[in-house]
């Protein structure tokens, strides 16, 4: 199916856009949705958006739902407050699953339990940092935002893909959301025309934390771009929603806090969203829309475009470079076959 269309690709990247959007709109929950017999994962689920999700998802029924949280004390308190009032959901409806994304370890691990579950039908990858400071992962020597949000998120997808192909038939296929975010339209991306473009972003003269996290999410929707390319929806339904701007999130506070945290939320509390609403575009980006929206940007359940970089010439050459330099990152986990077997 071709891609769609939009005429509103520069217009709804400015401010009063964005305003308006924050402001006027409020996405809702898919009516008529049952998710009785399905299995859902949802990756930073112990808190904020994830755990929202998480909770809506129960909601509309899933009968299996795997809260993948680094930190497991943290998910089994999520656990406890999802489960709380809910009779009906015997315990074992919710599973806290180890997952951390800055270890490859980590995530391979991970992705091979899944194999041993009786169905997967839903992926939400929420999980993603915002850092405040530069730090190096200490096992790959990448940044920790762009190692965290866009290669350990790229590992993550294409090792669960033909898990949930397996599991589920072409006319009805898995569904996978990467949370995006309005910030990928932002992003300044100095580095972009270094090659390679990994290196460029472990260094640490061009950090900054809010654009190094819209330069994050930009790159996720480059190669999500690239992977709906040769991944059908027939595989796997893969969208792009956006929850907006939310309040009542750790994204990018340092720890114990500090002034600028304590500003930037009341300015959230002013224009942001709670994580509940904002988790409604999420959900409806694994329960509702069809083949249209695959590789697609969601944003207040429509479909909206991606940033104007990707829609460039530019934007072609970035997404393919990306690409050869995630391939060659991950080739370890022969992410290449893997992607070529899913079109047998």
């Amino acid at each position: 199916m071709a891609a769609p269309s939009f005429s509103n690709v520069e217009e709804r990247v400015g401010l009063l856009s964005f305003l308006n959007r924050q402001l006027f709109e409020k996405p809702t929950l898919p009516q008529n949705v049952h998710l009785g017999g399905k299995a859902a994962i949802v990756t930073g689920s112990n808190a904020g958006i994830g755990l929202e999700c998480a909770r809506q998802l129960l909601d509309l029924g899933t009968s299996k739902l795997i809260i993948a949280v680094r930190d497991e004390s943290r998910g089994h308190a999520a656990r406890a407050n999802l489960l709380s009032g809910r009779s009906a959901h015997p315990d074992d409806t919710v599973e806290v699953w180890k997952l951390d994304l800055q270890s490859y370890d980590s995530i391979a691990a991970f992705a091979e339990r899944t194999r041993s579950l009786e169905r997967l039908d839903i992926v939400v990858l929420n999980a993603g940092v915002m850092k405040q400071r530069f730090d190096l992962n200490p096992s790959t020597g990448h940044e920790e935002t762009i190692q965290v949000n866009v290669l350990s998120t790229a590992l993550l997808i294409i090792l669960l893909l033909p898990v949930l192909k397996a599991k589920n038939s072409p006319d009805q296929p898995g569904r996978v959301a990467m949370v995006s975010s309005d910030g990928a339209s932002w992003a300044k991306f100095e580095e972009k025309n270094s090659t390679p473009l990994l290196a460029a972003l472990d260094k640490r003269e061009t950090f900054g934390p809010v654009d190094r996290y819209s330069t994050s999410k930009l790159l996720n929707q480059l190669f999500v771009t690239e992977l709906t390319k040769r991944v059908p929806s027939s595989v796997a339904l893969i969208t792009l929603p956006s929850p907006g701007l939310c309040y009542g999130t750790s994204l990018g506070q340092l720890p114990g806090g500090s002034i600028v945290d304590s500003i930037v939320s009341v300015l959230k509390r002013i224009v942001g969203r709670p994580p509940s609403i904002g988790a409604r575009s999420v959900i409806d980006g694994v329960v509702q829309h069809g083949s249209e929206a695959h590789g697609e940007y969601l944003e207040d359940c429509k479909l909206q475009p991606k940033a104007p970089l990707v829609y460039a010439p530019e934007g072609d050459r970035l997404a393919k470079a990306l690409w050869d330099e995630v391939m060659a990152e991950l080739s370890f986990a022969n992410v290449e076959d893997i992607i070529q077997g899913l079109g047998k």
